[in-house]
């Protein structure tokens, strides 16, 4: 639906599905940074458990127990050995949520510091990890569950031109602390 919709003309939008497999995870997410050198990421996926659009703060290392698409686990059970134990994104969610939240779209939109320590985490973690926290995740509920493809994509467009701009004021205040 954000396919259709697009975004503001000075942003190229590149859409790929990501599957819920660890080890493609790990190969694809760097090779799409490496590919596309964006300004930001923005992942999303959906969580049977959510009823509102979720902003995730951060992304965790470790905890990853659950099998994937491929009956897989990481031995190791985290995302990058000797990595933080968690990543920050460098987008002030609370301040998107505000933004989006005071456009009066008909989604709900919420913060949550806990992306759930399977594929979403997972790839989460990654991202953030490989971008030094360009990176963002939106979790949303179901199709119909309470939100239409429609009501989804203007509020992950909302969403994602915030994001976009939050991040230009901030440029300032990036940094790594990490190699990769």
């Amino acid at each position: 639906e954000l396919e259709k919709l697009g975004l503001r003309d000075d942003v190229d939008l590149h859409v790929y599905e990501v599957p819920v497999e660890y080890q493609t995870v790990q190969r694809l997410i760097p090779a799409l940074w490496k590919k596309h050198s964006p300004q930001l990421v923005v992942h999303v996926g959906v969580s049977g458990m959510a009823t509102t659009v979720t902003l995730e703060k951060c992304g965790h290392n470790v905890g990853y127990k659950g099998l994937d698409n491929c009956r897989f686990c990481p031995g190791s059970q985290c995302c990058v050995e000797g990595g933080p134990e968690c990543i920050d994104s460098i987008i002030d969610m609370d301040t998107v949520c505000k933004r989006v939240s005071a456009l009066g779209l008909d989604v709900t939109v919420t913060i949550s510091k806990d992306a759930g320590r399977y594929l979403c985490d997972f790839t989460y973690y990654t991202s953030l990890y490989q971008s030094c926290g360009r990176s963002a995740f939106v979790h949303v509920p179901p199709l119909g569950k309470p939100y239409s493809a429609e009501q989804l994509g203007r509020a992950l467009q909302a969403i994602i031109e915030e994001m976009l701009d939050v991040l230009e004021h901030s440029e300032d205040k990036i940094n790594c602390q990490h190699e990769h």
